[in-house]
C-alpha cells in the first residue's frame, strides 16, 4: 500500500491532500498529508533497496565473454528559489548494461557529486566505456585493478601523454607521421597524482570526410569562444581526431573492435530519454533532501518495471558509420 501511494504522489500531477485523497477513496488507506509526508521523507533507503533488487534480477548475459557497461549521468534541477540561483542539482550516476539494454546501476548525489569512471561497482571481467569527461588516470587504474577493461574517450589536452621513458609524448606529432594517413593504435603512457604513470593503448582516427572534418573545426571554434580562450594551430587539428584509450589487448580487440565499442556508448541516451520523458522525471519539489530523494528514486523503479516493454517499442537508430 506504501508503495502504490508513493508512486501516485511521486510519479502523479497530484500534491500530498489529492494523493491521500485518492487513497482514501479508492479504499487503499485513510492517512493524512503529513502523514504521507513523513513517510516520503523517509522511505528513499527502501526504494534504494527495491531498486537493487530489480537491478539485480535483470543481470544481462555477458557478450563475447564481456559484459559491456556504459558509464553516464544526468541531471535534474533543485527545486528551492536559493538552489536555483547557485545551479543546485540532483545527479543520478548511471550504468546501461549490453547486450541487455537495461540500466544495471544507479547512484543519487547532489551537484558536489562528481563524474568518476570507478563510481559505479566494477563487475569482474566487464569493458567500461565512458565519455571524455571520464579521462581520469587514478580512476582509470582502480576499475583496472578490479579486474574490469576500460575504452575512454579523451581530449588531446585532457591527460598528460608520456612515452616508454617517461618524457613528453607528442600527441600531435604523432598524429603527423601516422603510418597509415588518419589513423593510429599504439601504446601510451599517463601520468598519474597518485601511482606510477599508466600504459594504456591509444588509438585514434581522423574524419573522413571534408565535412566532417569542417563541422569538427566549427564546433571546436564555438566551444573555445564560449569558453574564453584562443584556439591554437594544433588544437584546431586536433579536433578532428577521435581519440580513445584502452586497456584492451590488441591481440584480441583490433582497432576497428575498439572503435565499434566506443560507438555503442549512445545507447545509454535512449534510457535517459525513457526516465525524462516517458516516465517524466523533472526537478523533485520540496526543499527537504529526504523527499527529493525519495522522488528521484519512485521514478527510477518504475522505469525498472517498465523497461522491457518500454525497449521493445523504440526503434534503435543505426550508428555504424559514426567514426
Amino acid at each position: 500500500m506504501l508503495l502504490r501511494l508513493v508512486l501516485a504522489y511521486c510519479l502523479g500531477q497530484w500534491g500530498l491532500r489529492s494523493a491521500t485523497a485518492w487513497a482514501a477513496s479508492a479504499g487503499l488507506v485513510d492517512i493524512s498529508n503529513v502523514a504521507l509526508l513523513k513517510r516520503v521523507r523517509r522511505c528513499g533507503d527502501w526504494l534504494t533497496l527495491l531498486i537493487g533488487q530489480l537491478l539485480a534480477s535483470n543481470a544481462p548475459p555477458a557478450s563475447r565473454g564481456r559484459l559491456i557497461r556504459i558509464i553516464d549521468a544526468t541531471t535534474v534541477p533543485k527545486a528551492e528559489a536559493e538552489a536555483r540561483k547557485k545551479n543546485g542539482i540532483w545527479r543520478i550516476h548511471s550504468a546501461f548494461d549490453l547486450p541487455a539494454e537495461r540500466f544495471g546501476h544507479f547512484e543519487l548525489t547532489d551537484e558536489h557529486g562528481g563524474e568518476q569512471l570507478d563510481r559505479i561497482p566494477v563487475t569482474k571481467g566487464e569493458i567500461r566505456i565512458a565519455d571524455a569527461a571520464h579521462m581520469q588516470p587514478d580512476r582509470i587504474a582502480a576499475v583496472l585493478e578490479q579486474g574490469g577493461d576500460v575504452v575512454v574517450r579523451a581530449g588531446w589536452r585532457n591527460a598528460r601523454w608520456l612515452d616508454a621513458e617517461g618524457g613528453r609524448f607528442d600527441l600531435i606529432g604523432a598524429f603527423r607521421a601516422a603510418a597509415e594517413p588518419g589513423r593510429i593504435d599504439q601504446p601510451v603512457w599517463v601520468n598519474r597524482r597518485k601511482g606510477p604513470p599508466l600504459k594504456l593503448r591509444l588509438i585514434a582516427v581522423r574524419a573522413r570526410s571534408q565535412q566532417a572534418i569542417d563541422k569538427a573545426r566549427r564546433d571546436a571554434r564555438r566551444a573555445a569562444q564560449k569558453n574564453g580562450y584562443t584556439l591554437s594551430p594544433d588544437g584546431l587539428f586536433a579536433a578532428e581526431w577521435i581519440i580513445v584509450v584502452t586497456s584492451l589487448p590488441e591481440k584480441d580487440f583490433s582497432t576497428d573492435d575498439v572503435l565499434a565499442l566506443y560507438r555503442l556508448r549512445w545507447r545509454i541516451e535512449p534510457g535517459f530519454k525513457r526516465l525524462k520523458s516517458l516516465i517524466g522525471l523533472k526537478g523533485p519539489p520540496g526543499k527537504v533532501p529526504g523527499s527529493a530523494r525519495t522522488f528521484i528514486l519512485a521514478h527510477l523503479l518504475m522505469l525498472l518495471l517498465l523497461e522491457p516493454q518500454l525497449s521493445a517499442l523504440e526503434v534503435s537508430p543505426r550508428w555504424g558509420n559514426a567514426v
